[in-house]
């Protein structure tokens, strides 16, 4: 069995907790805005696009595309972070795991995958599909 890289756990801050809440259930949240109805990553109280304070947890589907991606091959454990379009429109930084790096693309379909921190926080990250 390949050795897995080590996760660093986050630290949830009162903005975060129910994201990092619903990682642990196994679940994707993003905000959404009510006034304008544009989703946006990473979770904030205030819209990024209209300023507007009426925002709300929506539960994503899980996947998207890959928009830009790094393999990284110099550390002891190889890994690839990338830029995932979700299919509710925001771009997410992210982990692509449990695939052949060499096959990665950009505009590759992944889909939603956990992975547990060092302290055993679930950690959102994607794999292909």
């Amino acid at each position: 069995m390949a050795k897995e890289r080590k996760l660093v756990s986050p630290t949830p801050f009162p903005e975060t907790r129910p994201f990092w809440e619903a990682a642990s259930r196994g679940t994707l949240l993003l905000k959404r805005c009510i006034a304008c109805g544009e989703h946006h990553f990473y979770p904030r109280e205030i819209c990024p696009f209209c300023f507007s304070e009426k925002t709300e947890w929506r539960e994503a589907a899980g996947t998207g595309t890959i928009y830009s991606l790094s393999v990284t091959r110099r550390a002891e454990i190889p890994y690839a972070i990338a830029y995932v379009t979700l299919a509710e429109g925001p771009t997410m930084l992210t982990n692509v795991v449990d695939c052949n790096l060499d096959a990665l693309r950009i505009g590759q379909a992944v889909k939603l995958v956990f992975k547990s921190s060092e302290d055993g926080q679930a950690v959102p990250m994607f794999t292909p599909t």
